[in-house]
C-alpha cells in the first residue's frame, strides 16, 4: 500500500499560492495592529558614540551559474532598504522590525527583481536579495546583548565559500511582511543601526551610548557537507561565546543554531574532503 502525500492549498497552483501569501500578509498586518509592542521609529542623523560591532560584505557575487543582472539588482534593492534603516534608534524596550521599517518593496519605489527562495528554489522576485541585509543585521545583533525575538532560517549554502567561512554570512530569511526579522532592546541605553553601501560592499555598524561590559564571538563546530539520498546539506553547530570584557573570561557558551541547510549550488563545487555520508532522506 502506497501512502499519498496530501497537498497543501498553497501547493495546488500559482493562484492558490498567491491567495495563501496575501492571507499571511493580512494576518501579520492585523497582528501588528493589535500588538502592544513599541516599535522603533526614530531616525537620527548623528551617530551614537560607541561602536558595539561592525561588519561588511560584498554585495555582488560573480561566478559560474550566477546571473549578473540579478546580482546588480540585488545591490540596488539593498541600497534602497539601507536608506530606510540607516540611523535608526532603538530605545530601551523597543522592538526593531525589518518590514515595519523598510516597508513593502514595489517597482514604484525603485525595487528590482533579485534572487528569492520560494519552495526551496532560487528564482527571480521583486525586491530579491534583501536576505543579505537581514544577514548583516542578524550577525551584528548576535555580537551584542540585544534579544532576537523573530528569526527565520533558510539555506546558508547558496554559493561556495571563499576564504574563511563566516557563520551567518547567509541564512536569514525575510519575506514581506509575514516572515520578519525582529530584535528587542532589553538594555538600559539607546542603540543605533548604521547601514550603507559603497564600492560594491554593504557596511553595517551597531552603535550604543556606552560600552557594554561583554563582548561576543561566534564559533562553528562539526562543519561538514552531508549526503542524504540525492541531496547535499551543510551541517554544523553554531555557538555564541559571551565574554566578560574586563577579564576576557567566557561566561557562557550558547547554541545559536543547529545548522542543516540544503546546498543550492553545483554539487561539484563542494570540497571533497568535507563530504560525509549521512542518513538517507525519507
Amino acid at each position: 500500500m502506497f501512502w499519498k502525500r496530501k497537498f497543501l492549498f498553497c501547493e495546488l497552483s500559482p493562484t492558490c499560492y498567491a491567495i495563501s501569501l496575501q492571507k499571511e500578509i493580512c494576518k501579520r498586518h492585523i497582528k501588528n495592529f493589535l500588538s502592544k509592542e513599541k516599535f522603533a521609529k526614530e531616525i537620527r542623523g548623528d551617530n551614537l558614540p560607541n561602536v558595539v560591532t561592525d561588519y561588511n560584505c560584498g554585495l555582488i557575487k560573480r561566478g559560474p551559474g550566477i546571473d549578473p543582472v540579478l546580482q546588480e539588482n540585488k545591490a540596488v534593492n539593498i541600497e534602497l532598504a539601507c536608506a530606510k534603516l540607516n540611523g535608526l534608534i532603538i530605545h530601551p524596550g523597543e522592538v526593531f522590525s525589518f518590514w515595519l521599517t523598510v516597508g513593502k518593496t514595489t517597482k514604484a519605489k525603485g525595487y528590482k527583481d533579485g534572487r528569492v527562495i520560494i519552495k526551496g528554489r532560487l528564482i527571480p522576485g521583486l525586491g530579491g536579495g534583501l536576505c543579505n541585509l537581514g544577514n548583516t543585521i542578524h550577525y551584528m545583533i548576535l555580537h551584542s546583548p540585544l534579544t532576537v525575538v523573530e528569526f527565520h532560517h533558510h539555506s546558508d549554502a547558496l554559493a561556495p565559500d571563499h576564504g574563511k567561512r563566516v557563520p551567518f554570512s547567509s541564512g536569514t530569511s525575510i519575506s514581506y511582511n509575514y516572515i520578519d526579522y525582529r530584535f528587542r532592546n532589553d538594555t538600559q541605553q539607546d542603540v543605533q543601526l548604521k547601514l550603507w553601501c559603497a564600492d560594491e560592499r554593504l557596511y553595517g555598524e551597531l552603535r550604543s551610548e556606552r560600552e557594554f561590559p561583554w563582548r561576543y564571538e561566534l564559533v562553528e563546530e562539526e562543519h561538514r557537507f552531508q549526503r542524504e539520498g540525492e541531496k547535499f546539506y551543510r551541517v554544523s553547530k553554531i555557538y555564541r561565546n559571551v565574554i566578560e570584557r574586563a577579564t576576557d573570561k567566557i561566561l557562557r557558551k550558547e547554541l545559536i543554531l543547529n545548522n542543516h541547510s540544503e546546498v543550492m549550488y553545483d554539487y561539484d563545487l563542494i570540497p571533497a574532503e568535507l563530504i560525509h555520508e549521512g542518513a538517507m532522506a525519507l
